[in-house]
């Protein structure tokens, strides 16, 4: 089992980090949380959650990357949770921060959770049943309160479009509209980072 990778960050986008260790580059999906935590660095350090998915000619394997002990376990409690799959929860974790996520579960918050894209009420009711006590006593929430660093507001530009737009089709929206509402938000926040971007489309998109 691996537990991280360490080694030089040789390409990023929002929602994939390549980490080259050993001679070998290592493409590991990641959310906007750990996008927004490795951004900018030439070293990095991911934390691994590897899924195998068996099923003929559609074995998989796949490696998730987090940048704390703390996500990847919250990672792994959501993805316990039955109807929560690996990009549902990559995609919880794009559109809140962990602690803003630990925090809606901790206290039954199921309009925050139900916001998130692709999640129903039966979904959100189901992750605050099965894991609001899992949150509790593990004290991940309290570790997760953490400043968050808004300093890296790159120009925009195309590439930002771009990229959102490719991050957006990745987590599976169509690029159309992907690249539609990634103007729309673009054109009234012209300011606004790439991963930022993303969290609002993901508020958005149809």
């Amino acid at each position: 089992m691996i537990e991280y990778i360490k080694g030089d960050l040789t390409d990023l986008t929002p929602a994939l980090a390549v980490i080259e260790a050993g001679g070998v580059g290592y493409a590991l999906n990641i959310s906007l949380n750990t996008y927004t935590a490795i951004q900018g660095k030439k070293e990095v350090k991911l934390f691994v959650h590897e899924s195998l998915v068996a099923g003929g000619r559609d074995d998989s394997f796949t490696l998730y990357g987090f940048a704390t002990k703390q996500e990847r376990e919250l990672y792994r409690m959501l993805i316990s949770v039955s109807g929560v799959g690996a990009n549902t929860a990559r995609m919880m974790l794009s559109s809140l921060s962990p602690a803003e996520l630990c925090d809606a579960i901790a206290s039954s918050n199921e309009k925050l959770i139900k916001s998130v894209k692709g999640i129903g009420l039966k979904t959100a009711q189901r992750i605050i049943v099965d894991l609001k006590d899992r949150i509790v006593s593990t004290g991940i929430a309290d570790e997760l309160h953490v400043s968050t660093n808004k300093d890296n507001t790159p120009s925009i530009n195309t590439a930002v479009k771009d990229e959102a737009v490719s991050a957006l089709t990745m987590l599976g929206f169509s690029p159309a509209p992907s690249a539609k509402v990634v103007t729309e938000i673009l054109t009234a926040q012209p300011e606004l980072p790439v991963e930022m971007v993303v969290k609002e489309a993901l508020k958005k998109i149809k």
